[in-house]
């Protein structure tokens, strides 16, 4: 699919989630009996693996190192699924939000609070419930909120405009409360080793018709995502075994590195903790200021890009900007703003709450 077709069909999918439309089919009528047989044999495949179901508790406070008598931490909130949970690995260091903490955490040079809602196995209609947990309580709302959800809404085969109705329905609700949001779109489950073909073709197809629908609802709303795709996919083609887990669907610890890394730059952005020349659309890296559906369309075929609003709604939609921010390999440490805005990125951090 171009990613012309993939715009229209996103915006299809947007506009039915926003005025309560109707479903809008993912795949053909014709090929559910086989997709259904074939996810089924997938999912046995994966519940027959070693991951156990076990998440490891990430929760509480990183970077203390940072920390300055009376400034208050840096407050991160996970919700989702369970990529957002962090299933497949042992350790709490491992998974993505303590990742995401640490990071931010040197990037601010401020300690940050991480609290996790997220759900193995959740679909985006869970997400109702993760911000009621998130607003709900007498802490303070979140800072930043990163969201990670979709690929149960696939396999299972929630209509995607539901799917993207009750997204959008958290990333308005977080950002009315005030917190900035990123989400991290529905993952590339082509990619996925028990998933054979035709559902491998099917699989990506699916998801990234509903990656590009889930950025238009979220951008329309006020958030960024980060398209996942396949997880910084040249790296999962080439080292399958070490990107996945035991389970063979949930990533490794150095898949989750992988995406922490992808994510990180926009959360720091998000906060205005980037340095303002980094945040200026590049043209050798092919950025710039796009349709809205448009550029929800090439971030899909494009893991690690972002999107993010830039202009009010024209004759078009919304328009929104398109970044590609450089791809890190598995190991390499994040980048830290340069020190020439290091002054800039601290005194933003002190002044963001």
């Amino acid at each position: 699919m171009t990613n012309m077709s993939r715009a229209r069909v996103a915006r299809r999918i947007a506009a039915g989630a926003a005025y309560g439309g109707g479903g809008v089919g993912l795949v053909g009528a014709a090929a559910v009996g086989l997709v259904l047989a074939e996810v089924r044999m997938a999912r046995t495949a994966v519940h027959n693996g070693n991951s156990g179901g076990r998440v490891p508790i990430a929760d509480g406070r990183y970077g203390d190192g940072y920390g300055t008598p009376g400034e208050p931490p840096i407050r991160l909130t996970m919700l989702g699924d369970s990529t957002a949970a962090g299933q497949g690995v042992h350790r709490a260091a491992q998974t993505p939000g303590a990742l995401l903490a640490s990071g931010l955490a040197a990037v601010a040079e401020r300690p940050v609070q991480l609290s996790n809602v997220a759900l193995p196995g959740a679909q985006s209609d869970d997400l109702d419930r993760q911000v009621a947990l998130v607003l709900g309580t007498a802490s303070p709302v979140p800072d930043i909120c990163v969201i990670m959800i979709g690929a149960n809404d696939v396999t299972r085969r929630m209509p995607p405009t539901r799917s993207v109705r009750h997204l959008s329905a958290a990333v308005r609700r977080l950002r009315t409360a005030g917190a900035e949001v990123v989400v991290g779109t529905c993952p590339d489950l082509g990619t996925i080793e028990p998933v054979r073909q035709p559902l491998r073709w099917l699989a990506r197809r699916a998801s990234r018709q509903l990656a590009a629908a889930q950025t238009i609802g979220t951008v329309e709303q006020g958030g960024r995502t980060v398209s996942l795709g396949d997880l910084l996919g040249p790296e999962f083609a080439a080292h399958p075994r070490e990107l996945f887990g035991p389970d063979s669907f949930h990533p490794s610890a150095e898949g989750y590195a992988t995406a922490a890394m992808a994510v990180l730059p926009t959360v720091c952005a998000a906060l205005g903790l980037w340095p303002a020349e980094e945040e200026r659309p590049d043209v050798t890296r092919r950025e710039g200021f796009l349709p809205v559906a448009r550029a929800a369309a090439e971030a899909a075929a494009e893991a690690g890009t972002e999107v993010t609003a830039a202009m009010p709604t024209g004759p078009r939609g919304p328009w929104a900007l398109l970044k590609r921010r450089r791809r890190r390999q598995v190991g390499e440490p994040p980048a830290l703003p340069p020190d020439s805005a290091s002054e800039e990125a601290r005194s933003r951090a002190g002044s963001s709450d």
